[in-house]
């Protein structure tokens, strides 16, 4: 999370705002009346440039969402609650909101999920592909096999490689340098190593990930000219599950086994 201050305060601060769902008139009276600290409709106007008569209107939306006091005078005067309770407000609004999406979600059932997912299905950029393998490393109950440049196993792959392995999941990793190897060593001391078919880092391979012998990811870096990750390169992966989906047979068949045979470190 970035808390560095900001170039231009007020408009980050709107932007923030209406994409918490206020609109952009209730955005700017919140950020208005957080500089007056209280102001009656036509201060209000006067700092954020929005309509006076509409200045009402987005007064009601933000008093809905528990944003702005009302001091019952004649004229009225507003003011907006502080930052900090601003942001506990909505945080607890956004996990409550999470929380129904992920209730729904899972309510709607897996009846026509193994279907839809016995294809291959891409994933574009380097961190949907992270969260990728982490969901799907999380989802182990046997067997990991992963085999990843330096620069893609990140701090968030490798605690979920260290939960796993203490939940009892056999971690093989491939593909990294020692000095990454010396760290794998601490943070899961659990997982073996072993070296692929080829030198990985020499390829424009990113990561290839098996989940039980099942659920295959394979990626690949592109963009750049340089052999190794650099902040240029995009990342494109492919995955696929099931035991007769095309894309884990052939993966399995050419790395698990192979790797497999040349035993563990």
């Amino acid at each position: 999370m970035n808390d560095e201050p900001t170039a231009d305060p007020q408009s980050t601060a709107v932007e923030q705002l209406t994409e918490f769902g206020l609109t952009e008139y209730a955005a700017r009276t919140f950020v208005a009346l957080s500089a007056l600290e209280s102001g009656t409709a036509r201060d209000v106007s006067r700092v954020s440039s929005v309509p006076r008569t509409r200045v009402y209107d987005a007064i009601d939306e933000l008093r809905d969402r528990g944003l702005v006091d009302v001091l019952q005078s004649s004229p009225k005067r507003f003011r907006a609650i502080s930052a900090e309770t601003a942001g506990r407000t909505l945080e607890h609004e956004l996990r409550h909101r999470v929380g129904l999406l992920q209730t729904a979600l899972s309510e709607l059932g897996p009846a026509e999920r193994g279907t839809r997912q016995q294809g291959v299905w891409t994933v574009d950029g380097r961190q949907a592909v992270s969260k990728r393998v982490v969901e799907f490393v999380a989802d182990a109950d046997e067997e990991i096999v992963f085999v990843t440049v330096d620069d893609l196993l990140t701090d968030e792959v490798i605690d979920g490689l260290s939960d796993a392995a203490a939940r009892g999941v056999s971690v093989r990793l491939g593909g990294v340098s020692a000095t990454v190897r010396e760290r794998i060593r601490d943070d899961v001391p659990e997982a073996s190593t072993f070296e692929p078919l080829w030198v990985w880092s020499d390829a424009a391979a990113g990561r290839l990930l098996v989940i039980d012998g099942r659920k295959t990811l394979v990626s690949a870096l592109v963009g750049g000219a340089d052999a190794s990750p650099s902040e240029p390169r995009s990342e494109t992966a492919v995955w696929g599950q099931g035991e007769t989906n095309s894309l884990s047979v052939v993966l399995q068949a050419i790395f698990t086994g192979n790797s497999a045979a040349e035993g563990a470190e």
